[in-house]
């Protein structure tokens, strides 16, 4: 598959054309910026400078030679480069952007409500191994929503268990922090009322990529757990109601942090659907209680609310959400910026509901999933 046929030179790129008939294109920069003596042998950091080198730079000379390697003298630097040519292949651009995406998500809606043994796991398995490690963080990846079972319910227990996946991220509000009704709330989270389904956060300009609610206790009347893929109502938004999508991905919303406890102001401007580059589902910010005093364009200002109205009200729409009871020993697992939580309300002179939260980012799931699958 990596074996060249020949090798033909135009004006700013080498045309490669492989013996099973597939064709690349490799621009000269890039080749000079990704010569194997570029990077460090030990950190693998790139320590070759692309900026020294002039626009104009191209091969002198260019050949494969008999170990097999696209080798190239530079016009410029006194330098030659080796090319393995699997690695050349394996990062061959014009192949890759061929090549149809496939997203990672799972899309789920209502019907996980008659199969939640599907997203379950047990903690002593993913203490005990790391094909449960895995298991977890796919079922984190992929549907964003996992439930540990049987986890220990002593206060702060969690921590050997989000450890198997990496170190925890601080906020301002500690960690873990406490979910429970307390007196003059800087948070509406710790009060009896229900919650809406929301996104923690989402004033921050990175909020956290994943939490874990811990529960500890839970006797009292009421609290049970909602959870929705915001990501299926968002796509079910793109096949159908295109319009209100692309407001709700291209108008920035404002949320700010409310609690009167902090001395910092936080506020941040991001659309409610967030795309990656390939067109993907990124993020979604949805918070009725912390988006602030919208600022939009007056001519928008009606569109950006009608579209607001419609979102939300999928978002709590029996035909994608879910509705659960944590038992103590569960942590209710999820990606923050994909799968919005809540509760009903519950009476807090009928027992006691104590959960203990924590937060990754994102980027210690994929980063310890990919090093654990590799």
């Amino acid at each position: 598959m990596s074996e060249i046929s020949k090798v033909e030179r135009n004006s700013t790129y080498l045309k490669i054309l492989w013996k099973d008939g597939e064709e690349s294109k490799f621009n000269y920069m890039w080749l000079r910026d990704n010569c194997p003596t570029a990077h460090d042998k030990d950190s693998n950091h790139r320590m070759f400078n692309i900026l020294n080198v002039s626009k104009s730079i191209n091969p002198k000379r260019y050949n494969v030679n008999k170990s097999g390697k696209l080798e190239i003298e530079w016009s410029e630097g006194d330098h030659i480069s080796y090319y393995d040519t699997k690695w050349l292949r394996e990062n061959c651009y014009t192949i890759k952007s061929k090549k149809k995406y496939i997203s990672p998500y799972e899309l789920w809606d209502f019907k996980l409500q008659e199969n939640l043994n599907s997203i379950s796991i047990e903690h002593d398995e993913i203490i005990s191994s790391d094909a449960g490690l895995i298991k977890w963080l796919e079922l984190l990846h992929h549907k964003g929503i996992a439930i540990v079972k049987n986890s220990p319910v002593e206060k702060e227990s969690a921590f050997p268990v989000l450890n198997r996946i990496s170190h925890t991220r601080e906020t301002f509000f500690k960690t873990p922090f406490e979910v429970i009704n307390i007196p003059k709330p800087n948070n509406s989270a710790y009060t009896a009322h229900s919650l809406k389904n929301h996104m923690d956060l989402p004033w921050f300009e990175n909020p956290p990529g994943y939490q874990f609610l811990h529960c500890l206790i839970n006797t009292a009347k009421g609290g049970n757990s909602s959870a929705v893929d915001a990501f299926a109502v968002a796509n079910y938004l793109k096949k159908n109601k295109k319009e209100i999508f692309d407001i709700l991905v291209k108008v920035p919303l404002k949320f700010r942090d409310k609690d009167y406890t902090q001395q910092s102001h936080r506020d941040f401007h991001a659309p409610a659907i967030s795309l990656t580059k390939d067109g993907d589902f990124h993020d979604v910010r949805f918070s009725v209680a912390t988006m602030d005093t919208l600022d939009c364009h007056p001519d928008i200002m009606e569109k950006v609310y009608i579209a607001h109205h419609e979102f939300g009200n999928l978002l709590h729409d029996d035909r994608f959400q879910i509705k659960f009871r944590l038992e103590p020993g569960d942590i209710y697992s999820f990606n923050n910026r994909r799968v919005l939580h809540g509760r009903t309300e519950f009476d807090p002179n009928s027992g006691k509901r104590h959960l203990q939260g924590y937060y990754i980012d994102r980027d210690e799931i994929i980063g310890r999933l990919n090093f654990l699958k590799k």
